[in-house]
C-alpha cells in the first residue's frame, strides 16, 4: 500500500516538470510523466513499450550527437553517457511528426534505478551554431537577420509568457524618397540601425525583416506601453534625415493566447 503511494506521490511529481523524464529499474523503464508521453503521443508507459521497444533507440545516429553506435558492447546507455563531458550529453530525438528535437541528458542513480532527465535544448542549440557561424546578424545593416529570429522566435514567446508579458513589434518601413532602392546602400542601412538600436532595451531585438524594411520586437505588459515605443521611433524619424529617407511605422500587438506563429503571420501581412 504504501509503495503505491510513494509511486503515485512520484507521478504527481514529475508530471509537473516540462522536462522529459523516465525511470528505470534495472534498466527496464517503470515510469514516465507527462511530459514524456506528449512527446512521443503516447498515453501510458504500457503503450509506449509496446510501440518503441528499447529506449536507447530513440536516439538520431547523427554524429554530432550521442547514440547506440557511441556505446561499448559492455556498457549501458546511460554509464556511457555519464562517461561523456557535460557539453557531449546531447541527444536527437524525433517527435511522431519526425521533427528533430536536440535534449540535453541528465542522469541520477540511486541503486538499482536511473533517473534520466531530457531537457529540450534545440533552441538554444540553434542560436549557439548561428552566432558561431555569424548568420544571426545582417552584414550590411548589423541588425538581426530574419531568419536567426524565425529560429528563436518560440524561445522569445516563452520568455514573454515567463514574464507575464506581450509581444509588441513595430515594422519600419524605409524608402528613398527619389524612390531609388536602399537595398545596397550599406551605409544608409548602418546608419538607420544604429538610430532605431539607439533608443532599444537589453531584451529587444532590431530585424533586417527584407530588403527595405525593420522589425522592431521588444516585450511590454500592456498596450499603452507598447505604443511608447512608437512614439520614441516617431520621433527620432523627425530629429535628422539620413540621405533623405522617409519611414511608415505600423505597431502590432500580440493578442490574447496569439501563437507566435500567428503573431508573425501578421506581421508579414
Amino acid at each position: 500500500m504504501r509503495e503505491n503511494i510513494s509511486l503515485a506521490v512520484t507521478q504527481s511529481v514529475v508530471d509537473f516538470q516540462r522536462d522529459l523524464i523516465i525511470i528505470f529499474y534495472n534498466e527496464e523503464p517503470i515510469l514516465i510523466n507527462k511530459s514524456f508521453k506528449n512527446f512521443f503521443s503516447v498515453s501510458s508507459l504500457e503503450q509506449y513499450k509496446s510501440e518503441f521497444g528499447s529506449f536507447v533507440n530513440n536516439f538520431v545516429p547523427h554524429p554530432s550527437y550521442f547514440h547506440a553506435d557511441k556505446i561499448e558492447s559492455s556498457s549501458s546507455w546511460f554509464d556511457a553517457v555519464v562517461e561523456l563531458p557535460e557539453i557531449e550529453r546531447v541527444v536527437s530525438m524525433m517527435t511522431p511528426n519526425y521533427e528533430p528535437r536536440a535534449f540535453s541528458i541528465g542522469i541520477n542513480k540511486i541503486e538499482e534505478y536511473v533517473i534520466a532527465v531530457f531537457t529540450d535544448i534545440t533552441q538554444t542549440l540553434i542560436k549557439r551554431i548561428m552566432i558561431e557561424n555569424k548568420t544571426n546578424i545582417d552584414v550590411k545593416s548589423g541588425a538581426y537577420t530574419k531568419n536567426y529570429f524565425l529560429q528563436i522566435a518560440q524561445s522569445y514567446q516563452d520568455a514573454a509568457i515567463f514574464n507575464e508579458k506581450i509581444m509588441s513589434a513595430v515594422l519600419i518601413q524605409v524608402s528613398k524618397k527619389d524612390g531609388s532602392n536602399l537595398v545596397n546602400e550599406e551605409s544608409a542601412l548602418r546608419a538607420l540601425a544604429t538610430r532605431f538600436k539607439s533608443i532599444t532595451r537589453q531584451d529587444d531585438m532590431l530585424i533586417r525583416w527584407s530588403d527595405d524594411a525593420f522589425l522592431l520586437i521588444y516585450l511590454v505588459d500592456t498596450v499603452k506601453n507598447a505604443q511608447i515605443m512608437l512614439e520614441k521611433l516617431d520621433a527620432i524619424s523627425k530629429s535628422a534625415e539620413i540621405k533623405g529617407v522617409e519611414y511608415d511605422f505600423t505597431l502590432i500587438v500580440q493578442n490574447d493566447n496569439e501563437s507566435i506563429k500567428a503573431f508573425i503571420r501578421r506581421v508579414e501581412d
